[in-house]
């Protein structure tokens, strides 16, 4: 099992993505600021890891808190989630998460003990990153029965253990389910410029798992689409509005229209807690825009000239329209997406 993000008596153990593949580094993250800053220089990334990495960031902060009244940790654990949801504005798994730690201080203030709060804080962070690991296997299952026998696969950026608690993953999950079904399924990875985490992070927990995969730059997929048997897309995601427009990586919007374009199915993975309910559609997803030197450079190694002119948004939207399915943990929607997405989240 691939640990992406872990609780430790020391701290919030991470693995540094930044460093794969060639560095397999472990961090122990001793303070929420800390924890906030590994989410926003990418040591963790994907939608579901990063809220479980805020909720233990939240969860370890209050319990190095030092007020000695519930008041106090009030205004400890406030200030604790307004610097985690400052990190990245368009993974809806963070604020989900953040509004879940809230809602569960608030039920625990009534204990009137401090040490019993930050203990009822930290066993919640404990469950999210249960719940995470429990809910793409179901996604895997359910997304399992949607992948042909002998199939190839074309992925954009990285939905696997590595964006989740770790273990199975989203979209890389329902790649996995197949293969636990008996199925034989290979993999073609867009290298996802501008920080290459489909030729750095899915390539590499794929050959882990001994899974074959076949690295292609951002630009071959239309070609590789015409001219080689794609069963199917499947895509991980940031967050999903009520009409079923996805916010994820930049550039699967293109590889959706080229989906489109040569009739391969086009699927969405994630998690319930990646669907965004309270937003008609992908109008109103906040698009992260990320530094410059993201596109200039590689590491260290300068790649444009001095003082280019820089657009480096995170994310993109894909249109529903363009979606064949949404595999969630609890089945598969599919269009109208306003109905099946509705009915999904009001199962118990």
């Amino acid at each position: 099992m691939i640990k992406t993000v872990e609780w430790t008596k020391d701290g919030v153990r991470m693995l540094d993505q930044r460093l794969l593949p060639s560095e397999e580094i472990y961090l122990t993250l001793r303070s929420y600021d800390e924890v906030a800053e590994a989410i926003k220089k990418l040591v963790v990334r994907g939608a579901p890891a990063i809220g479980v990495s805020a909720a233990m960031g939240i969860a370890l902060g209050a319990n190095q808190s030092v007020g000695t009244s519930i008041a106090d940790l009030q205004d400890d654990f406030d200030y604790i989630c307004k610097v985690m949801g400052a990190t990245r504005p368009t993974a809806v798994n963070l604020f989900w998460a953040i509004e879940r730690m809230r809602k569960t201080f608030e039920d625990a203030k009534s204990l009137e003990d401090v040490e019993q709060v930050k203990k009822v804080l930290t066993d919640e962070a404990l469950a999210i990153f249960n719940e995470d690991i429990t809910a793409n296997r179901a996604l895997g299952a359910f997304g399992a029965e949607l992948i042909p026998d002998n199939a190839t696969v074309l992925t954009h950026c990285n939905a696997g253990a590595l964006a989740t608690a770790g273990d199975y993953g989203t979209a890389l999950g329902v790649i996995r389910g197949a293969i636990d079904a008996g199925k034989r399924v290979a993999v073609i990875a867009d290298e996802t410029r501008p920080v290459l985490q489909g030729s750095r992070l899915t390539a590499w927990e794929l050959a882990k798992d001994n899974i074959p995969v076949t690295v292609i730059t951002d630009n071959m997929a239309g070609h590789v689409m015409k001219t080689q048997k794609i069963d199917a897309v499947v895509v991980g995601a940031d967050r999903i509005a009520a009409n079923g427009d996805t916010a994820n990586k930049i550039g699967t919007y293109m590889v959706a229209v080229l989906a489109k374009e040569h009739r391969i199915p086009f699927y969405v993975a994630a998690p319930m807690s990646t669907i965004d309910l309270a937003i008609g559609s992908g109008d109103d997803i906040t698009i992260e825009e990320r530094e410059s030197t993201e596109v200039t450079h590689i590491k260290d190694h300068q790649l444009a000239p001095e003082g280019t002119n820089v657009h480096n948004p995170a994310f993109d939207v894909t249109p529903n329209q363009l979606i064949a399915a949404i595999i969630t943990d609890r089945g598969v929607a599919r269009a109208p997406f306003e109905k099946s997405l509705k009915e999904l989240s009001e199962q118990r």
